[in-house]
C-alpha cells in the first residue's frame, strides 16, 4: 500500500515537474503584441505572466477535469448542494472578487439557527481535501478569469483589510495567487506577521523565475502535507482582534 502510494506521488511530482519545465520554456518566448484584457492586465514587470497563467491554468483544468468531477460527485453525495464554496475576497488593489473552492464544511446550525464553529462542520472528506489542497482546484477558474494568478499572496478575507498597515497593504499591488512564497515557507504553521513578511518579500522580488521556483516547490509541499494546520487546529486563527477561527 505504502509502495503504491509512493509510486503515485512520484508520478504526480513528475507530471507537475514536466508542466513547470514547459512553462519555463514558454517564459522565454517573444510575447510582444500579446495584449491582455483590462480584467487580465498584468502587474508591472511581468511581460509573460498572464500568458503563463492562462496556459498553466488551462492545462491544469484540462488534465485535472476527471479528478475535479470525481471530487464534486463525492461532495454531492456526502455533503449535498452546493459543492462549490463562493466568497468575496480582496484581489488586485484590494478590489473584491468571488473566489471558488470545493466546499469542505456542512451548513450545520445550532438551535438558534447560527452556524456551528468550523471544526464540527468540517467533514472527513473536507479535511482530506484541505490536507491535499485539492479544495483549491476551482481557483484555476479564477486564474483564467484574470482575478488571480498561479503565484501571488493568498487572497484572505475582506474584513482583514481594516487591520492592515500601509506596508502590509502592499500585498495587494499584485494579483493574489493559488500558491505563494509564504505557502512554500511554512504555510499555515507560521504566524500572520511571518506570512505578511514573506508576501511583501515576494511583491518586492517577484519575477517569472521566482514564480516557476514557487510552482515547483509547491508540488513537494503539497505531497508532504507540511504546514497544513496551525498548532494542530482544523482551521487558521482569525487575523485581527477576534477569537473566531477561520481558514484562509
Amino acid at each position: 500500500m505504502l509502495k503504491n502510494r509512493s509510486r503515485k506521488n512520484r508520478m504526480i511530482y513528475l507530471s507537475m515537474a514536466m508542466l513547470t519545465v514547459a512553462l519555463s520554456v514558454l517564459a522565454n518566448l517573444d510575447l510582444h503584441g500579446v495584449a491582455p484584457s483590462h480584467r487580465a492586465r498584468c502587474a508591472p514587470g511581468y511581460t509573460g505572466k498572464r500568458v503563463l497563467d492562462v496556459i498553466g491554468a488551462g492545462l491544469a483544468l484540462l488534465l485535472l477535469a476527471p479528478l475535479m468531477a470525481l471530487i464534486a460527485l463525492v461532495l454531492l453525495v456526502v455533503q449535498g448542494h452546493p459543492v462549490i464554496f463562493e466568497q468575496q475576497r480582496p484581489g488586485f488593489q484590494g478590489k473584491p472578487f468571488t473566489i471558488y473552492k470545493f466546499r469542505t464544511m456542512t451548513n450545520a446550525r445550532d438551535s438558534r439557527g447560527n452556524l456551528l464553529p468550523d471544526g464540527p462542520r468540517l467533514t472527513r472528506v473536507g479535511r482530506w481535501l484541505r490536507k491535499t489542497s485539492l479544495d483549491e482546484l476551482p481557483e484555476l477558474w479564477n486564474v483564467l478569469r484574470g482575478e488571480m494568478s498561479l503565484v501571488g499572496p493568498r487572497p484572505l478575507l475582506m474584513e482583514y483589510l481594516d487591520y492592515y498597515t500601509p506596508e502590509q497593504a502592499r500585498r495587494h499591488t499584485v494579483k493574489p495567487g493559488i500558491t505563494g512564497w509564504a505557502q512554500i515557507n511554512g504555510r499555515n504553521s507560521i504566524s500572520w506577521a511571518q506570512k505578511f513578511e514573506l508576501d511583501l518579500w515576494y511583491v518586492t522580488h517577484r519575477s517569472l523565475r521566482l514564480d516557476l521556483k514557487i510552482l515547483f516547490q509547491t508540488i513537494g509541499t503539497v505531497i508532504s502535507g507540511q504546514g497544513v494546520t496551525q498548532g494542530g487546529a482544523d482551521t487558521v486563527h482569525y487575523y485581527g482582534h477576534q477569537s473566531e477561527m477561520v481558514r484562509e
